[in-house]
């Protein structure tokens, strides 16, 4: 294993209705667990999306309403899911702007508080992307000269998405060994939600759309309380506003 790991790493592959991580929903999640010994531990299930799955996203994973419609639901499966992933890190591929806002987005909707603070979040494709400037396959195929057989099953994504990142390290001395030092090669370090509604510009949280792009969160909410009032009951996902909450909460303390 080329990868140096301080604690275990799990990277996460979802499948779902659709792409729209306010409303579709996971149909199969698949997890390896990589050890910092080097010890892989698998798990997959198939998830009940208590919606219909459209034929557009079964054309893409094969998975139908049938399959899953006696499979478990998320709630019924979210603490077993949650304590697999405790003390984790996060690895995938797309999965900062996937696979882990959807997942997040899933636990809050249960009322399950998915919480990432001082979870490391490191993204195979980020580094495929900036370093080989394309898909799984591709990647699979270039950094570990394989086919990747069962493209868009959960399982066959997550393995072959571990295999990549650990490639990538024996690949590019210059990303480095540790998570660390990964993160700090792509920049991923300036996320304050999942939808990047917001980012951090050196240390302070700004609006990154609309007409206070750019401006600092906490001071826009101090002299417009109103525009928290109307993100809040816009379609922004539960993770955006969760942390739109805390920021605005503050503001409110720092007024006090």
């Amino acid at each position: 294993m080329n990868l140096e790991l301080q604690r275990p790493i799990a990277f996460i592959d979802l499948e779902t209705t659709g792409i729209n991580i306010s409303q579709d929903r996971i149909v199969e999640i698949a997890i390896i667990k990589i050890m910092p010994d080097g010890e892989q531990i698998q798990k997959r299930k198939f998830l009940n999306p208590e919606m219909p799955i459209p034929k557009a996203s079964s054309d893409i994973h094969g998975i139908t309403d049938e399959m899953v419609k006696d499979a478990p639901t998320f709630k019924q499966v979210a603490n077993e899911v949650k304590q697999f992933l405790h003390n984790c890190d996060l690895g995938g591929y797309n999965s900062n702007k996937f696979d882990i806002p959807m997942l997040v987005e899933e636990f809050l909707r249960v009322g399950l508080d998915f919480t990432l603070k001082d979870t490391k979040l490191v993204d195979a494709q980020k580094i495929f992307f900036m370093m080989e400037p394309r898909n799984l396959t591709a990647a699979y195929k270039f950094y570990c000269d394989k086919e990747l057989v069962g493209a868009h099953g959960a399982l066959a994504d997550v393995i072959a998405t571990w295999e990549v990142l650990d490639a990538q390290v024996a690949r590019y001395p210059n990303i480095g060994t540790t998570l660390d030092s990964i993160l700090k090669f792509t920049g991923e370090d300036d996320t304050v939600d999942f939808a990047r509604r917001m980012v951090k510009q050196k240390g302070v949280e700004v609006f990154n759309f609309g007409k206070y792009k750019g401006q600092a969160v906490m001071d826009v909410l101090k002299k417009e309380p109103q525009y928290y009032d109307w993100m809040m009951k816009s379609d922004f996902p539960l993770n955006t506003k969760q942390k739109l909450t805390e920021i605005y909460n503050r503001a409110i303390l720092n007024k006090l």
